[in-house]
């Protein structure tokens, strides 16, 4: 890590996607498997207050830490903002961390899934005091913050404290998408260490496969899985420090941990790179929308995301995934201060004159708005958006 200079695992354990029986965590078969990667060389354990409905955390601390592997790992657990509704309830969540865990500080700690609503929010409520805080009383070790939100928002968040690592997502799709590759750098020019999650989009690169993607592996002259090509993707940029895989299937574990152990920074070669160039184009290809991610067209007067709304769309068709057009919907109705719909275009027509893919912007927010944002999902996020975001307005 950058600041510290402390020695991570490149792999890191997901701690989300844990293996269940009859709905719950299967204690055997995940205590096995996770003490397995650890004797294996993975030190870094990811977990979250909310993970397998709050049973994760305490999975970790009754089964996993115990016997000596406490030593071995480093724990990152998050505080998750939306249950942040007063200055008392961060020190109360980390203290029950602490109890659930059964460890006295925690190595990697993170604001969940921020963006620029919930960080305004969380600075409202004295954030600030209570990092600088816990860091000295030695609760926690390293400050960081994992991300879904605009590059715009990353910057602000990246800039408003001494942060010692994030947390963002990035893949070969992914490169620019939410914080992205842009992020990656600047984030890197401030010494802040960069974990990465969804390495494999959720499991999309190696799953429903487009016909031409196959094509393109198959008759590749080096031989590997789209596991292997997508991870070692990511673990060439030498500004990455650990990959998050959530790890479920013991022969994913061996192949993961053995494509770690060979995979270096600037390692793929030119022809490597043009065989997963000509896959990325592939994608694109089979896209709805052709957008880049550019962001030419921004900012937007009426305050759309318009590569955000484009790229889930696209997600939403091509993969199928219905955790895509939830994503969305948090992102776009739910999390944001004021909602930022496709349908909030006030027809201005800025956007399709910056756009250097000549895509009709306002045609296709037709296609958005049918698809993702149908009547159905503005009122589930009408009704979440109160509960979600219980904004200060008490200010008499």
């Amino acid at each position: 890590m950058p600041k510290s200079e402390e020695k991570l695992s490149i792999l890191g354990y997901g701690c989300m996607r844990l293996p269940t029986k009859a709905g719950r965590i299967d204690k055997e078969k995940a205590l096995k498997q996770i003490r397995s990667a650890i004797d294996k060389g993975v030190n870094y354990l990811d977990t979250a207050y909310l993970y397998h409905l709050g049973a994760s955390e305490s999975f970790l601390g009754s089964h996993v830490l115990k016997n000596g592997y406490r030593e071995k790992v480093n724990i990152a657990t998050k505080l998750p903002p939306f249950m942040v509704n007063k200055n008392e309830d961060m020190e109360k969540i980390l203290n029950k961390q602490l109890s659930k865990l059964k460890i006295e500080h925690i190595d990697y700690y993170l604001l969940h899934g921020l963006d620029g609503t919930s960080w305004k929010k969380l600075l409202g409520l004295g954030v600030i005091d209570f990092m600088d805080r816990i860091k000295s009383e030695k609760k926690v070790r390293n400050m960081g913050f994992s991300f879904h939100g605009t590059l715009e928002d990353f910057y602000k968040i990246i800039d408003g404290y001494n942060w010692d690592f994030c947390q963002v997502q990035f893949n070969m799709l992914d490169e620019y998408f939410q914080a992205g590759i842009d992020g990656i750098n600047y984030a890197a020019s401030k010494n802040i260490g960069i974990i990465v999650m969804e390495p494999l989009k959720g499991g999309q690169l190696v799953g429903k496969i487009p016909g031409e993607v196959k094509s393109i592996w198959k008759d590749a002259t080096i031989q590997r899985t789209p596991a292997e090509w997508a991870l070692r993707w990511v673990w060439d940029n030498p500004d990455v420090q650990v990959v998050l895989s959530g790890m479920n299937i013991d022969e994913h574990i061996e192949e993961n941990i053995r494509i770690a152990s060979e995979a270096k920074p600037h390692s793929l070669s030119k022809e490597e790179l043009k065989i997963i160039d000509k896959v990325k184009q592939a994608y694109h290809d089979s896209l709805k929308i052709g957008c880049t991610g550019c962001r030419y067209c921004l900012p937007c007067p009426a305050g759309i995301d318009i590569p955000y709304a484009f790229q889930s769309y696209n997600n939403y068709h091509l993969f199928g995934k219905l955790q895509d057009k939830m994503m969305y919907v948090a992102n776009v109705g739910i999390n944001k201060e004021k909602p930022a719909w496709t349908s909030n275009c006030i027809d201005c027509g800025k956007c399709e004159k910056a756009c250097p893919q000549h895509i009709e912007v306002r045609k296709q927010f037709k296609n958005v708005q049918k698809d993702l944002e149908g009547p159905g999902m503005k009122l589930l996020a009408a009704i979440a958006r109160p509960l979600l975001n219980r904004k200060q307005k008490k200010k008499k």
